[in-house]
């Protein structure tokens, strides 16, 4: 496989070494000797699975200290965009994000380490997910980033009024909202994958200054 760097320390993306015939093709999805030999040491305890329909939005999400999740995902079926974005309050790269496209034509995989925010959205008309995780799921530590927070000026390739949101990223939307109407932000005129704003957006549950989870 090749592991492919981005601007964001540690968030990497990985290319398997595809064998095709005229029977089809072949490749290993997952190697634990040789991630750890060319990514890092890791111990995956859960895999998930979604399948979604053109516009649905998932994220971004995080699970809060001690409970910070480093994530491996791919796109079996369809196309998507799947976004990572540095919630590491100090990290050098906080609050900037890498996109990625991700279908079952490229195959390739996208790592997230703890400390992150990660969400995807579809560009197809149906796409299937598949994501590896090296920390349990836990309801209570849940935290969300807004899909279209301003400061991250992420570009989702999908127009805003497509996105299909579930009624729990819904209403953690709309209490946002609402409490950001008594907030001032500053305006960042840079590029749109680094901002020096706090990201709005986040699950009332947990503060974003307490996200502290990264490597």
């Amino acid at each position: 496989m090749e592991v492919i760097k981005t601007a964001i320390e540690g968030v990497c993306i990985i290319e398997p070494k595809v064998f095709g015939d005229s029977r089809g093709y072949f490749f290993e999805s997952f190697s634990q000797r040789e991630f750890e030999a060319k990514v890092r040491k890791i111990n995956f305890v859960q895999d998930n699975e979604s399948m979604s329909s053109y516009g649905v939005m998932r994220g971004l999400h995080f699970q809060a200290p001690p409970f910070t999740q480093s994530k491996l995902v791919r796109c079996v079926k369809g196309k998507v965009l799947d976004v990572a974005v540095d919630i590491r309050k100090g990290s050098p790269t906080y609050g900037q994000h890498v996109a990625v496209e991700l279908s079952e034509d490229n195959h390739r995989q996208f790592f997230v380490p703890r400390g992150f925010a990660h969400g995807f959205a579809v560009l197809s008309e149906e796409a299937v997910f598949q994501y590896k995780c090296d920390n349990f799921y836990n309801k209570e530590s849940e935290g969300s980033v807004a899909w279209n927070d301003p400061t991250l000026a992420i570009d989702w390739k999908i127009p805003a009024e497509q996105i299909i949101l579930s009624d729990k990223d819904k209403s953690k939307l709309d209490k946002t909202n609402k409490d950001d109407k008594n907030d001032k932000t500053d305006k960042n005129d840079g590029t749109t994958t680094t901002t020096t704003t706090k990201p709005t957006g986040t699950a009332p549950s947990v503060p974003f200054e307490d996200i502290l989870g990264g490597e």
